[in-house]
């Protein structure tokens, strides 16, 4: 199999965007996040988009390839340490160097040619090898990107039941306020990690957007009615600044035909504020188990992430 010879010309680190010294970690954030951008099939009408979305791949193959890698490098460097030095010559010392150099170039054209030649050999060799034993970081992250794209593409189920017998035309979505002042770094103690902390044990949070304009403020969207519900009644936050939750979007209708001990329709306050323990842990359970399969992916994209920004 030939070895495309663009490749050979091309920067492939800044082509990740990514420095000479990037981890192997480092090369793979970098390539999912250019090669989610231009693949094929987010940009059907670029025709650019294919080759490039090739490169990228190639480039990642290469450079998580220590043997590869390591025979790239030294091209680069060779074509880098030339480039520099006809660089730093202004044209009197060029003319010079070149009318002394003229005699030394016959003589040495041979032996250059052969160490180019070796070298640019090492390299194809190396790429024709990754090409038919495969790569297996690159088929990783491509298996990575296609299950991301399909997780984006996948349609919300709407107007049917949630699991828990409430039907709704779309996903409960829940206005959060607290108190926070502009200047506050801390934003009043709730980031995204705390809030999220904070809700998820009520369920599925699908989404969650901490408004950039109006501090203390934020929206979130949970999977089910019911942890939606369970969030309204039950949760007042930090001790020091509580949270004020209220319905934006789905609120179910009150069901008539629903009686509690005190033959209310609507329950009362202490009913409000307190679930059955037994009951909230299997609700809990239920719900994490029907949302495993979906979570599985996502929850492997943030740990590595997450790993990441700490090396």
């Amino acid at each position: 199999m030939a070895v495309d010879k663009e490749l050979l010309q091309l920067d492939l680190y800044a082509l990740l965007g990514v420095g000479e010294k990037a981890s192997d970690k480092e090369v793979k954030k970098a390539y999912r996040q250019k090669a989610l951008t231009c693949h094929p099939d987010k940009n059907p009408d670029n025709p650019r988009a294919e080759e490039l979305f090739h490169q990228l791949s190639q480039a990642l193959a290469v450079l998580t390839d220590a043997a590869a890698r390591a025979a790239y490098d030294k091209v680069r460097k060779a074509k880098k340490q030339a480039a520099e030095r006809t660089q730093k010559l202004d044209e009197r010392r060029k003319k010079v160097k070149l009318d002394l150099e003229a005699r030394e170039r016959e003589a040495q054209a041979h032996v250059s040619e052969e160490e180019e030649i070796r070298i640019t050999r090492t390299l194809e060799q190396e790429i024709i090898r990754l090409r038919e034993e495969g790569s297996r970081q690159l088929e990783e992250q491509q298996k990575l990107m296609r299950d991301q794209i399909r997780l984006e593409r996948e349609p919300r189920v709407q107007g049917k039941p949630d699991g828990n017998g409430v039907e709704g035309k779309g996903t409960p979505k829940l206005k959060l306020r607290w108190k926070c002042k502009k200047d506050d770094e801390t934003k009043g103690g709730y980031s995204k990690e705390v809030l999220l902390q904070i809700l998820q044990k009520y369920g599925e949070v699908l989404n969650l957007v901490i408004s950039s304009k109006k501090t203390g403020s934020a929206v979130v969207e949970f999977a089910t009615v019911k942890a939606a519900e369970m969030a309204v009644k039950n949760e007042v936050g930090l001790i020091n600044n509580p949270l004020k939750i209220s319905w934006l979007e789905g609120q179910p209708q009150n069901n008539p035909s629903m009686k509690f001990p005190d033959g209310s329709s609507q329950p009362r306050a202490s009913q409000d504020s307190v679930v059955s323990e037994r009951d909230y842990e299997s609700l809990v359970m239920m719900r994490m188990r029907q949302a495993a399969e979906r979570q599985q992916l996502i929850e492997q994209l943030k740990r590595e992430d997450e790993e990441e920004s700490h090396t």
